[in-house]
């Protein structure tokens, strides 16, 4: 721990060291401050006149401890344990479905209890995050958020050291456009330099990120959680399946948002003398496995028709066979 000789900020760091343990003796506490200690019992001193409750402890292994419970202690917080605190507080919120004013209420506290030093561009970093989501299951590393968000916000060229789903290493040189939680993991969306292209980046498999001095000039569309949503519903899966759906694009979007399904609009709806006619859409997915579509195509309760593949049909007749036994009197 560096010299301090200001006394108030000394003692700061004496309260910070006996939060950090269940006991301190003097002798330690001399030693990590790096002055005597009779300087050290000046300093507990001044801890329990401004209200903290410092207890003494006699003996052997004599020395001081924090007494639990009997105040609201100074703390402060480093620039990676605000990101922390926050994508906890956000994925608490997400899960729980509570207002978003706690985790707001909550960071204004933490935020005023951060080292000046430290604070300095914490806002913008913070912003850049809550506009990329909270749905995030598997929590990210702070220091890399920490990274990657200022490296956004900056439009700051970044060298990735990146392993994909096979485990292959590779190295990246990218311009990152954004941040954003989906499907329960955080991904980093960016143009890759080399590639000539825009990939997405999941940061569990992210094992380096270096800010490099370059910068980039900001993409003409400047929305990462549209391409993030494109990259999944135009992913290279094992069955292409497209389904002509006669419904409203927000009776389709219930069971099939747009990070599954691309929807284009084929007739538009009718409205004549006698009933009203649902428009017609020609619906794209990209599916690893098609056992989950039957379910989704009698839950839309509406008219469908598969243009593709057959093996769907196969599917779908085996399913409705089912549901013909299961609605039919005879037992067994």
């Amino acid at each position: 721990m560096a010299v301090v000789t200001d006394p108030t900020a000394r003692t700061l760091q004496l309260l910070e060291l006996l939060q950090s343990s269940d006991r301190r003796t003097v002798t330690e506490l001399a030693d990590r401050l790096a002055v005597d200690e009779r300087t050290v019992r000046r300093d507990v001193a001044r801890l329990i006149r401004a209200g903290v409750h410092v207890e003494s402890l006699r003996g052997r292994l004599g020395g001081y401890r924090l007494a639990p419970g009997r105040s609201i202690l100074p703390i402060t917080f480093g620039r990676e344990e605000v990101v922390s605190v926050f994508l906890g507080l956000a994925h608490a919120q997400a899960a729980s479905g509570e207002p978003e004013v706690a985790v707001q209420t909550a960071m204004s506290k933490i935020k005023r209890a951060m080292r000046p030093e430290e604070a300095k561009g914490i806002d913008i970093v913070l912003a850049e995050m809550s506009r990329s989501g909270h749905g995030g299951v598997v929590m990210p590393d702070p220091a890399m958020m920490l990274v990657l968000a200022e490296a956004v916000n900056r439009r700051r060229v970044v060298d990735l050291r990146y392993r994909d789903r096979d485990g292959v290493p590779s190295r990246r040189r990218v311009e990152p456009h954004g941040l954003h939680a989906h499907g329960g993991r955080w991904y980093l969306v960016a143009f890759d330099t080399e590639k000539r292209g825009q990939r997405t980046f999941r940061l569990d498999r992210i094992g380096a990120a270096r800010p490099l001095p370059e910068t980039f000039a900001p993409p003409a569309t400047h929305d990462a959680a549209t391409r993030l949503v494109d990259h999944f519903a135009d992913a290279d899966r094992r069955w292409t399946v497209v389904l002509l759906v006669r419904a409203a694009e927000s009776v389709i979007r219930v069971h099939l948002p747009p990070s599954v399904a691309r929807l284009e609009l084929v007739d538009p709806a009718e409205d004549d003398a006698h009933a009203a006619r649902p428009p017609l859409h020609r619906v794209e997915i990209h599916a690893e496995s098609l056992d989950w579509i039957p379910p989704v195509i009698a839950a839309l309760d509406c008219e469908v028709v598969v243009d593709r593949p057959d093996e769907l049909r196969d599917r779908l007749r085996a399913a409705a066979a089912r549901m013909l036994r299961a609605a039919s009197d005879a037992a067994g």
